[in-house]
């Protein structure tokens, strides 16, 4: 049995709740990752944030990014996993909700991120034929 543990990319970079869409977008550039994990100030998940959430939810719509927060951008609860899951958990949670990475969580603290490519590397070609294909319909 293989476990979300096992394939997840451990010790995520977050960006802050109150750090600015600026801030977030550099970080992103500088660590060449589509997305980041949106955390409190008490250390909690608060969202996910998206290089085409900072562009169409923002940018398009008139926000400045030097003073708009990341927490503006953080839409309802995260979509987690545990990192003792199956990992057919994390695949189902990124199927049905049509969503490349999915935050892994142990004792309520972010602890790792399952995407795509960590799929793709330690699944095999079905299972990850399968979960991408969900995703992108």
């Amino acid at each position: 049995m293989t476990i979300t543990r096992d394939i997840m990319t451990p010790s995520p970079r977050c960006i802050g709740e109150n750090d600015s869409l600026h801030i977030a977008a550099t970080v992103m550039s500088d660590l060449d990752v589509g997305a980041l994990p949106i955390c409190g100030e008490d250390s909690k998940l608060k969202g996910m944030l998206t290089d085409r959430d900072i562009v169409v939810r923002a940018i398009a719509l008139g926000l400045d990014p030097e003073t708009t927060p990341a927490r503006a951008l953080a839409q309802g609860k995260p979509v987690t996993v545990d990192a003792n899951d199956d990992i057919d958990v994390a695949l189902e949670r990124m199927q049905e909700h049509q969503i490349r990475r999915v935050p892994v969580i142990e004792d309520h603290l972010l602890v790792g991120i399952v995407s795509q490519a960590d799929i793709a590397r330690s699944l095999s070609a079905q299972q990850t034929g399968g979960t991408v294909e969900s995703i992108s319909q």
